[in-house]
């Protein structure tokens, strides 16, 4: 290693910010993707400067989406094992761990995972209180004003800054450990083709699963203001407050108990990845759909279009750069998650992220570089297919 002593609070920060950063940027992009920069550009003729133009006119309507985008940003951060144990940082997750694994007697870690949901509950009922409301402009064609050399160097900066600490130097680490002669000799290609085809099958099946169960509660969240919706979005959220490790074990004593045919099966784990990671669909379709101006549903109501055609003609295209981030982000989230995949995978069977744990708590860093190095491969899917997406939903808008 380069920093053998890279450990504690400061590294665990800097590392959580930089991977999480893209539940942020992403929905955020993909609102400021429907909304009109002439609201700034009148804001800078009426003598505002470019701050105050875009906390007055651009923050209201992205606001929504921004603090969604923080508040998975905060419950993955809560319920992170893997980067905190390796990094020797202790945290609630790692306490529930080893509370799990270090004895017979579960009540300690019940503890802690009751109080890691206190800690979620209190987030989610704070985020509904400052999301506001929406008010949202058209997209329209406007020119971009230029920045100034100082300007544009220090956001370039900030911009490059979370993928060179999150990709960049991780790549190079790994393209260094694969150049190793020692790896080739140990490439098992038979096992890498399994565990690779087990990711992206249940990754696949975990956002579509995931998009099922956000879509209706956010349409109600976006839509409807009846007291009882917005606590069962602020449900929906909490599981994502959890660690893996307590979602699979409630798993595995469910199924043992009430359905013992469906142990170690794929149902359940994709049931479980559904569960963890629908925070992260639920938050950005949410987001997106209550962009979609009510008026446009109402006028397709008024051409004789039911309350359904309307959703599928005007409401699901104009959201459906949102809808399409959420399933890229449970599907890559699904990829890398460990605790309740070791726990509820079907016998014989792995995923790249179970191959890379099982080889490097080995010690077996050669062997372990193809599988992390393929799992960076198959990451990169998602990222094509949402492209699609936007291209899709630009072209029916």
């Amino acid at each position: 290693m380069i920093l053998p002593g890279l450990n504690g609070f400061w590294p665990s920060w800097a590392l959580l910010s930089a991977v999480t950063i893209p539940y942020v940027t992403l929905p955020v992009a993909a609102v400021l993707r429907g909304t009109s920069a002439d609201g700034e550009a009148v804001a800078r003729t009426l003598g505002l400067g470019p701050a105050q133009a875009f906390w007055r006119v651009t923050w209201p309507q992205v606001r929504p989406a921004a603090i969604a985008g923080g508040l998975l940003v905060f419950l993955y951060t809560l319920s992170d094992f893997g980067l905190v144990a390796m990094l020797r940082f202790q945290t609630l997750t790692w306490g529930v761990q080893q509370a799990y694994a270090a004895s017979f007697d579960r009540s300690q870690a019940a503890v802690l995972a009751l109080l890691l949901v206190v800690i979620a509950v209190i987030v989610v009922a704070a985020e509904r209180g400052a999301r506001g409301s929406l008010t949202r402009t058209t997209a329209t064609h406007s020119s971009k004003e230029p920045l100034s050399a100082w300007a544009r160097v220090l956001f370039i900066t900030i911009v490059a800054l979370p993928p060179v600490v999150g990709v960049l130097i991780p790549l190079i680490g790994l393209g260094g450990r694969l150049a190793e002669a020692t790896t080739l000799r140990a490439l098992n290609p038979e096992g890498l083709l399994q565990a690779t085809t087990t990711t992206i099958g249940v990754s696949v099946a975990a956002a579509v699963v995931a998009l099922l169960l956000a879509l209706p509660l956010a349409a109600l969240a976006a839509r409807y203001t009846n007291k009882w919706i917005p606590a069962l979005e602020g449900a929906g959220y909490l599981s994502n407050g959890l660690p893996g490790i307590v979602v699979g074990l409630s798993l595995v004593f469910f199924s043992l108990s009430v359905i013992p045919a469906l142990y170690q099966t794929v149902v359940v784990l994709v049931f479980a990845y559904a569960v963890l990671f629908m925070p992260k669909a639920l938050g950005t379709a949410r987001a997106s759909i209550e962009g979609v101006s009510v008026d446009l549903v109402n006028v397709a109501r008024t051409l004789g279009a039911s309350r359904f055609q309307a959703w599928r003609r005007v409401t699901v295209p104009l959201a459906l750069p949102g809808i399409g981030i959420g399933a890229l982000l449970v599907a890559i989230t699904t990829m890398k998650e460990l605790p309740a995949t070791l726990l509820l995978r079907p016998l014989g069977s792995s995923t790249l992220a179970t191959e890379l744990w099982s080889r490097t708590a080995a010690g077996e860093f050669g062997a372990a570089a193809p599988y992390a190095a393929v799992l960076v491969v198959v990451a990169a899917i998602p990222a094509m297919i949402l492209s699609g997406v936007r291209s899709v939903a630009k072209e029916e808008m």
